[in-house]
């Protein structure tokens, strides 16, 4: 791995994803930054690397917050078109809406994820993103 690769931001790189590799196409890195409070993970996505269709449930409040620090990557809703995301760019993901995100096929990508508290909270991971949609993505 390169050392730009390596330090890509100011947050730690962290462990290969291994507990979620299941439902990640491609490799990625998780370093949980804080536990207390607000739950927030830095996640670092190599090139062409995304997370499945999935869900963050809640009856109340929940969902989740993703701000870029790194790389360029995608966020998508199902049935919208895919945001492209740059460091600085702000995700507000409500609870109940089934989404991905994930890296762009020639970058780097890294996101602290903010868990958002809620009431009767759960994560339900869906299917992969079809190949084919995310070819068409530059």
């Amino acid at each position: 791995m390169k050392e730009l690769e390596k330090n890509l931001s100011v947050f730690p790189l962290g462990e290969k994803n291994e507990a979620y590799a299941e439902y990640f196409d491609g490799q990625s890195y998780l370093s949980v930054l804080s536990k207390e409070q607000v739950f927030i993970a830095n996640v670092t996505f190599e090139p062409g690397c995304r997370n499945h269709w999935h869900i963050h449930h809640a009856s109340k409040g929940g969902g989740q917050i993703l701000v870029v620090v790194a790389g360029r990557g995608y966020y998508q809703e199902w049935g919208k078109p895919a945001r492209e995301l740059h460091p600085g760019d702000v995700v507000n993901i409500p609870p109940n809406v089934k989404h991905w995100h994930g890296a762009a096929k020639d970058s780097w990508f890294q996101h602290l994820a903010l868990e958002v508290e809620g009431r009767d909270t759960s994560n339900e991971w869906c299917e992969p993103v079809a190949v084919e949609e995310y070819e068409k993505l530059k």
